[in-house]
């Protein structure tokens, strides 16, 4: 993690030399976006929420417009009658509107990212049948690509984030949109331009009920006001309460039942998530204690602190390597991007740990022979070294091992000839008599991990 910044090295003109005391919003690298000092936090998408606050704030407030209108009409009687309605109207859309706030500019519940990846656990040693293994291109990194953990009497497994470097508590998902780990991940809602996670699900809740509640309100109460005014002549002349009956009736079928779905995801303790991936079809729901209780739990409960205080200092050198050393979770293989370019005639060694010789670097491959490239006994093309390093590496590990050789070979009969031309012409460069280590140091070792787990 992260540490906050030590007050005495933050205040001190030496402990900030070469490091620079930021705010850990500043330098936050999830695509969220911050206002008021770091203590809003918003969705990348938060331009929505002006859209959504204009859908749900224009109907209302025309409602409450024409109610208080015709208050100013009416005598006394019909005066005491309608100034409720304009009240409750009043309150019911500030309510909407707050909670949409508190469930849009809050932080879901994110879980704070790791600046490398967590320790091996001699432990993971002992394979078991459904283990798999993460290899990364940090040649120590052995972790498995999922744990089981015990909850409430089931086994529940938990995956690793490549790219927050730790293994996902429970109910936990990565968003792809604001790219953090949630907890009780439910869904990314693009209407809040949020996550909706642990930490904002109730006020969730809470927004979309009062939506469908504002809804059949004024509805309710624009039928009752063409009802006594005459059907046809308000049909014909109150342009007004046609269009909010006809919007609110559209609308009610959306947030209604959006909000009969997610009380029955909280009767029955799941997420959406899990819901729309059918996990506890086949298994038990470890986290489903009754509906009076899930109910309890998800809307009485107290809400957890944030794992984050966007507003700490940091040092930004070292929260600038949060997400920089994700691990490649292939089987043990080269990506496409380390593996040898034809066209450069170079290989990725931005890692330090596979260096590359700038003679290679330098080499164009352009100029070899099609003849060194396609050898056969015949002299037909019929295997082609290069090609296999690139497609046909996932293969065989031996296979790619023995093109690696071959190319070796090749690059040594180009680097002597060099070296004879050299030496008739009476220029003898001792750089360019360097051979490649008979142990095969630049050989890259390719082995398939994926045996580890049988």
């Amino acid at each position: 993690m992260v540490e906050n910044r030590n007050p005495q090295m933050g205040d001190s003109p030496s402990g900030n030399a070469g490091h620079r005391q930021r705010r850990l919003y500043q330098v936050w690298r999830g695509g969220n976006k911050f206002f008021c000092g770091g203590r809003l936090v918003f969705g990348p998408d938060v331009a929505s929420l002006f859209l959504t606050t204009f859908l749900i704030a224009g109907p209302a407030i025309a409602f409450c417009v024409k109610i208080y209108l015709k208050i100013k009409k009416t005598d006394d009687l019909i005066h005491d009658y309608w100034f409720p309605v304009l009240i409750v109207g009043l309150v019911l859309t500030v309510l909407d509107l707050v909670f949409l706030l508190l469930t849009s500019g809050r932080d879901p519940g994110i879980v704070p990212r790791n600046s490398r990846p967590p320790e091996f656990d001699e432990t993971f040693d002992i394979p078991t049948p459904s283990m798999e293994w993460i290899n990364g291109t940090t040649p120590h990194l052995k972790l498995p690509r999922t744990k089981d953990i015990v909850v409430n009497g089931h086994i529940v497994k938990v995956k690793f984030c490549n790219t927050c470097l730790l293994y996902r508590p429970p109910r936990t998902s990565h968003c792809s949109i604001c790219d953090n780990c949630v907890q009780r991940f439910d869904h990314h809602c693009p209407w809040v331009g949020q996550c909706i996670g642990i930490r904002n699900y109730r006020y969730f809740f809470m927004f979309i009920s009062t939506s469908t509640i504002l809804c059949i309100y004024v509805f309710s109460f624009s039928c009752i006001n063409i009802a006594r005014s005459g059907v046809w002549r308000t049909i014909t002349h109150d342009y007004v309460s046609d269009f909010l009956i006809v919007y609110c009736f559209i609308a009610v079928w959306f947030v209604g039942g959006l909000t009969a779905f997610h009380f029955y995801l909280i009767c029955t303790n799941q997420t959406t998530y899990e819901n729309f991936r059918n996990q506890y079809d086949k298994k038990g729901n470890p986290f489903n204690r009754g509906s009076c209780r899930n109910l309890k739990e998800t809307l009485c409960s107290s809400i957890p602190h944030s794992k984050n205080n966007f507003r700490s200092f940091v040092v930004e050198d070292e929260q600038m390597m949060v997400g920089s050393l994700t691990p490649n979770t292939g089987d043990g293989i080269l990506t496409p991007k380390e593996k040898i370019d034809l066209e450069m005639g170079s290989m990725r060694a931005e890692d330090g740990r596979r260096p590359v010789p700038e003679l290679l670097r330098n080499f164009d491959f352009d100029n070899f022979d099609s003849d060194m490239k396609f050898a056969d006994d015949d002299g037909q093309p019929s295997f082609d070294p290069f090609y296999s390093i690139e497609d046909d590496v996932k293969d065989s590990a031996r296979t790619s091992i023995q093109t690696v050789l071959n190319f070796q070979s090749i690059t040594e009969d180009v680097m002597e000839e060099s070296v004879q031309s050299s030496h008739a012409g009476g220029k003898v460069r001792e750089s360019t008599q360097r051979h490649f280590p008979a142990d095969g140091t630049y050989t890259i070792k390719e082995t398939d991990d994926r045996n580890h787990s049988h």
